[in-house]
């Protein structure tokens, strides 16, 4: 990429520059796929480095969880990346809820963290315990994802059971575990339920402050319990596409508005910040560039130019 100053370059440009400094060859094969007519295949190459032996997938590839072992929330991450190039099928995914079959809870369910991570190193609002139970946080992203790319398998059987039976209980909930379940609700067959579901699960949100609907003034709305001061989440968060049924939680004027203001968080170093706690200097280096990545599918999702 040729030389640009911060005041010449394109959003995109910038961001090119940010990636080829700071990123993960992961990252950097992502970044290529969705916006430089990169293949697929550099992709899924760079993801294969991250698997395991038990088909699950480790070795920090969701930065603030460190080590080599397989964990759900890695494996969903990979899920991510394998559907954003159009490869979440056949026998890799075949592997994969192999996988996820072997670490299910007695509810049919993921646990957030599995113990096999005792010993290393991982985000302290993570703990690790012996008798994890199954989460909504680890299991609605999958279920949704496997879903929506009609993958049929005998472990999505519970795990949607158990999905369900979590998103139409919650009576409070916090903005990640809210954002799990819209996962599941894009991408679960049952339309009709799943928009009754998404229609409850708004009102708590915007009754409960866990959007920030004017940017301006979001030091007004609370903060959950456990996150980082101003961690906030906004409409882009809940509804990263147009299509996503939580974007009918917000008027045209709140999604421009936090679109507005997404745009507006790109760093003079090209890159997006990480706004959750910072617990080593490392994690905060390798999340930027997903960061980064995901934000620029999201205004690109909502037509915002960025190149």
């Amino acid at each position: 990429m040729a030389a640009t100053t911060a005041t010449t370059a394109s959003p995109l440009a910038r961001a090119e520059h940010f990636i080829w400094l700071t990123a993960r060859v992961l990252e950097q094969r992502r970044f290529a796929y969705h916006f430089l007519d990169g293949g697929e295949e550099p992709v899924e190459a760079a993801l294969l480095a991250y698997r395991n032996e038990d088909d699950g997938y480790g070795h920090a590839l969701e930065p603030d969880l460190r080590g080599p072992v397989s964990q759900p929330l890695h494996t969903a991450h990979a899920l991510r990346v394998l559907d954003s190039i159009g490869r979440c099928d056949g026998a890799r995914v075949e592997r994969i809820c192999r996988y996820l079959t072997a670490v299910t809870t007695p509810e049919g369910a993921l646990p957030a963290l599995h113990p096999s991570l005792r010993g290393y190193p991982f985000a302290p609002f993570l703990p690790v315990v012996d008798d994890p139970p199954g989460d909504l946080l680890a299991t609605g992203p999958v279920a949704g994802l496997l879903h929506r790319n009609e993958v049929w398998h005998a472990w999505l059987f519970r795990a949607t059971d158990f999905c369900w039976a979590a998103v139409e209980s919650l009576e409070e909930s916090h903005p990640y575990e809210v954002e799990a379940a819209v996962a599941f609700l894009d991408g679960v067959p049952d339309r009709a339920r799943a928009e009754a579901a998404a229609d409850r699960l708004g009102r708590l949100v915007r009754e409960g402050g866990l959007a920030v609907l004017d940017p301006e003034r979001r030091a007004e709305y609370p903060v959950s319990p456990g996150y980082a001061p101003g961690e906030h989440h906004f409409p882009h968060d809940y509804a990263r596409v147009p299509g996503s049924l939580a974007r009918r939680w917000f008027t045209a004027e709140e999604m421009e508005r936090s679109l507005d203001f997404l745009a507006g968080c790109q760093r003079e170093d090209g890159g997006w910040p990480v706004t959750w706690h910072a617990w080593a200097p490392g994690t905060a280096l390798e999340w930027r560039p997903i960061v980064t990545i995901e934000a620029l599918r999201t205004l690109g999702a909502y037509g915002r130019p960025v190149g």
